[in-house]
């Protein structure tokens, strides 16, 4: 296996002694560089599995880790990143409409219930996320990310068992404790790649996400949902559909995430890095307050939930308002259209991560693609409004030529989670902290998706019970939300930055 490499160590200077004798510069505790004279009068560099030589005298120029990604690794790390999004978005499709056979409720009234029962398995997740990443910088990566996917399994398959609301609320809880999957792929992701390859390795992160969100709701949540319904002439005998018409779709996110949980199990490695017996014992782990404290760190929390809020507060409001009538503010789509509007966000959203955002990055840098995204997220929202108004006019023409264009178009600011997590990874104060910080950053996330979804969804139920600003007053709070993430992107620290890997040196052998 590549060794493993800091992911936030932007910059190490290579030093040697005037008398050539060997020394070794560390940087953020895990990176390391040996320098050291040979014979042939070059000096000779050495980081983990890599090893070249350079004359005496450096000209200007850089000089980089290319140890390559590890292919298989990244891909089953990819493979066990999907099951969180498939799981999660996998009900979108037909929860509403579950929980509107299910409690009995007004058409109004089902946006409170459905963010309620997101926003519970979010406050899940925030009780155990520090706990998780806490885990893994323990007792390592593979058992806890193992672990995590066959809790997952078991919780999300049962979910379409659920004949009352309080159980749908209980069985996603059960999903929302087995919170390490996430944590621990993303830290694996950075172990497995360097500050030169970190980028390419965030990006089919991304991707795989997004085809998780093209797989949940198109081909599980809205293909499978009321097979006996949809299938008649095959499956229409079986009473067992009959009576759980969401069972078949939950079932087959279980086998997907057991899937997973077997080949991580017998073919990913781990990428904790422990010292051995004979090294010296080693320093006892910082704890999360220290890591909190550290330089950069605050300001990009700060940065990384703003962004959380805008992405998880549009993601919970997507559903209920695609799902809402036009008169009321929304697009009265029916479940098999969320279906197919979600797998075209995953699509397109792959899309920019995949091919658009690896290069953007190597220009512009983090700082670069945050900007810019920030900058669209506000238009981005406004055009929701502007959709429905063409509906409310009878405008379905138009509504099917911009809504569309503008949602391919607009998945482009979801660049923007990949770019926060790169600088998240900048700023850690050291490898062995990866874990925490990650469990800090998602703790955080999943504290304002305990809210967000229920805030976000109520606001949009008072507009369309009330009418207030013809049902649009969610868009107008959420334009202004995103306003203020435009102030907050120009405080990034300028390790965070993303620009260069390394400065150039000389090296001077006498």
């Amino acid at each position: 296996m590549a060794s493993t490499k800091d992911a936030s160590d932007e910059i190490t200077p290579l030093l040697i002694n005037s008398n050539g004798s060997p020394e070794i510069q560390h940087h953020n505790s895990s990176s390391l560089f040996i320098t050291k004279p040979v014979n042939n009068g070059t000096t000779s560099y050495t980081n983990g599995d890599s090893k070249f030589e350079s004359p005496n005298e450096v000209d200007t120029g850089e000089v980089e880790d290319e140890t390559p990604l590890p292919g298989w690794q990244i891909f089953l790390l990819c493979y066990a990143r999907m099951i969180e999004p498939i799981a999660f978005f996998g009900i979108f499709p037909f929860i509403n409409k579950m929980i509107w056979e299910t409690g009995g409720l007004e058409e109004s009234d089902v946006g409170f219930y459905s963010g309620l029962i997101e926003s519970l398995f979010s406050f899940t997740q925030m009780l155990l996320m520090i706990q998780w990443g806490r885990a893994a910088d323990r007792i390592g990566r593979k058992p806890v990310l193992v672990l995590s996917l066959c809790g997952v399994a078991v919780a999300t398959s049962v979910f379409g068992l659920s004949k009352r609301v309080w159980q749908m609320v209980f069985f996603r809880c059960c999903a929302g404790v087995f919170a390490g999957t996430i944590v621990t792929v993303r830290t694996m992701i950075t172990e497995n790649s360097t500050p030169k390859t970190q980028a390419r390795a965030f990006s089919f992160f991304a991707f795989s996400g997004n085809v998780g969100i093209f797989l949940g709701p198109l081909l599980v949540g809205g293909a499978l949902s009321n097979p006996a319904e949809q299938y008649n002439r095959v499956l229409g005998g079986i009473q067992f559909l009959k009576d759980y018409p969401y069972v078949l779709p939950t079932f087959t996110s279980g086998a997907i995430a057991a899937s997973a949980a077997v080949i991580c199990g017998l073919f990913i490695k781990e990428t904790l890095v422990r010292k051995d017996k004979g090294d010296a014992v080693a320093e006892p782990p910082m704890e999360a307050w220290d890591i909190i404290k550290s330089p950069g760190v605050p300001t990009v929390l700060f940065l990384y939930c703003h962004i959380m809020l805008l992405g998880l507060a549009y993601t919970a409001l997507c559903p209920v308002f695609w799902f809402t009538q036009p008169a009321l503010g929304g697009y009265g789509f029916t479940p098999i259209q969320i279906s197919m509007f979600l797998g075209g966000i995953g699509i397109s959203q792959g899309i920019w991560l995949l091919l658009v955002f690896p290069p953007l990055q190597a220009r512009f840098g983090t700082a670069g693609v945050l900007r810019g995204c920030l900058y669209a997220w506000p238009i981005f929202f406004i055009s929701a409004p502007i959709c429905n108004i063409f509906l409310r006019k009878g405008w379905v023409t138009a509504f099917w030529i911009v809504a569309p264009t503008l949602q391919i178009g607009g998945s482009g600011i979801s660049m923007a989670f990949t770019a926060v997590q790169l600088a998240l990874n900048d700023v850690a104060p050291s490898h062995q902290t990866l874990g925490t910080l990650n469990a800090i950053a998602l703790t955080l996330t999943c504290a304002i998706r305990t809210v967000g979804p229920a805030i976000t969804t109520s606001l949009f139920a008072i507009g369309a019970r009330t009418q207030i600003l013809d049902g649009h007053l969610v868009w107008v709070v959420l334009v202004a939300v995103a306003v203020a993430g435009c102030v907050s992107v120009s405080y990034l620290p300028e390790q965070a930055e993303g620009r260069s890997k390394m400065k150039n040196v000389r090296v001077t052998d006498e």
